[in-house]
């Protein structure tokens, strides 16, 4: 991947408006041989590794809150110098990983009623680009404005999802979208994401795909929602229209989960109104001079986020070490970058950026899966490098 570096380091570009924020990471310092739990504070990221020893142990303390306003200021690092380091990929420095550990990471989909016609598209046209305009023309004329102000699992989308099926319009992404049962499933494997910087993946087999600008939540073991953060649910477009059942080899390849740039916390100051509230921005600038701008209000989420929520953990669906979950987009890009008809599809280089005002912006490279550094840092190896520092004692 030839060199780009236009992700902005600076802290202003990157944290939330609000200077409250009570914002938790993780940074891998190479000098600590592991990584450690930092919290910005001012222009520095303090490390507060003795509270968990993981992000997951972190988040499980009722008292999380009080214990990070209160923590003693021991080893620190410059936030700006961190996060330049972060952006240009220097592995000799301290840099910041995903704010994420040992949790789940779980991805609901088909929760607006834009996404789950691009949904509905993509299976119609068999995962072919150049089909979708006139499928999309053909569907959205039928379909679209019902679709507007429906509440999915309510009495009228039981209604409507009736009339579509005796319309011939059946579809099992209309199921999920307006059924009582949500789609949730799991985007990769604990550890796999990336954090703000990193180059983010794209499968080299494919030649339709696009970002998934979405607000995560982090949620407890007992389905307590404690915190946010922004993600990119990168998605396979032409493997997942082939067919559904293909959808983790559409989701889950390496460095095509970015969380980011940090989990901000839940206290007097920032909750879920205000995740309710947000509106999730997406940027993308290619090297070949396109550019992409487009939005997704939270406000048009067609399932509560507590709803989500409790069908994704729950006594059937239990996670001790808790989970982070994707909520959703409101839309998959479609504004053509080649010929006409031909939709939006990523180009190596491609910068994204998400972001909004409450969480701050999470800034990716587009590669391929397969020239993205590899994961190799799983369960085992962050338990014994917490062994070797002998920060498991303080788990207990």
């Amino acid at each position: 991947m030839a060199a780009v570096s236009q992700i902005s380091s600076s802290p202003a570009d990157v944290l939330p408006r609000d200077t409250d924020a009570l914002l938790v990471g993780r940074l891998l310092d190479p000098e600590a041989g592991g990584p450690s739990l930092v919290l910005v504070r001012g222009d520095a990221l303090v490390d507060v590794t003795d509270l968990g020893p993981t992000m997951a142990d972190l988040l499980e303390r009722p008292d999380a809150v009080t214990l990070l306003r209160d923590a003693a200021e021991r080893r620190s690092w410059p936030l700006a110098e961190v996060l330049e380091a972060t952006a240009a990929h220097r592995v000799e420095q301290p840099r910041l990983l995903a704010p994420v550990d040992l949790q789940v990471i779980k991805a609901a989909g088909v929760t607006f009623a834009n996404s789950m016609l691009e949904r509905v598209i993509e299976e119609r046209a068999g995962g072919v680009a150049e089909d979708a305009e006139e499928i999309r023309r053909r569907v959205t004329s039928r379909v679209g404005e019902r679709l507007e102000s429906v509440r999915a699992g309510s009495p009228e989308a039981i209604e409507l999802l009736l009339w579509l099926r005796e319309q011939g319009m059946w579809s099992q992404y209309l199921e999920v979208g307006l059924g009582p049962d949500a789609e949730i499933f799991t985007k990769g494997p604990v550890l796999s994401a990336v954090g703000y910087g990193a180059p983010v993946g794209v499968a080299a087999v494919s030649e339709w795909n696009n970002p998934e600008p979405e607000l995560v939540l982090a949620v407890t073991s007992d389905a307590r929602i404690v915190g946010a953060t922004l993600g990119n649910d990168v998605n396979l477009r032409d493997v997942e229209g082939r067919s559904a059942l293909l959808l983790p080899q559409a989701k889950d390849n390496n460095a095509a989960t970015a969380l980011g740039p940090f989990l901000r916390l839940f206290d007097e100051g920032f909750g879920i109104d205000d995740v309710r509230d947000a509106r999730i921005t997406l940027t993308v600038l290619g090297r070949d001079g396109f550019e992409l701008r487009d939005a997704s209000d939270m406000g048009q989420i067609s399932r509560p986020l507590e709803s989500l929520v409790a069908q994704a953990v729950n006594r059937r669906h239990p996670y001790p070490d808790g989970v982070v979950l994707f909520t959703g987009t409101l839309f998959a890009p479609t504004a053509d970058r080649g010929e006409p008809g031909s939709g939006f599809t990523h180009h190596e280089g491609d910068l994204v950026e998400i972001a909004t005002p409450r969480l701050g912006a999470l800034r990716n490279v587009v590669t391929t899966s397969e020239q993205a550094p590899e994961w190799d840092t799983g369960i085992r190896a962050l338990y014994a490098s917490l062994m070797r520092r002998g920060l498991l004692r303080a788990a207990t």
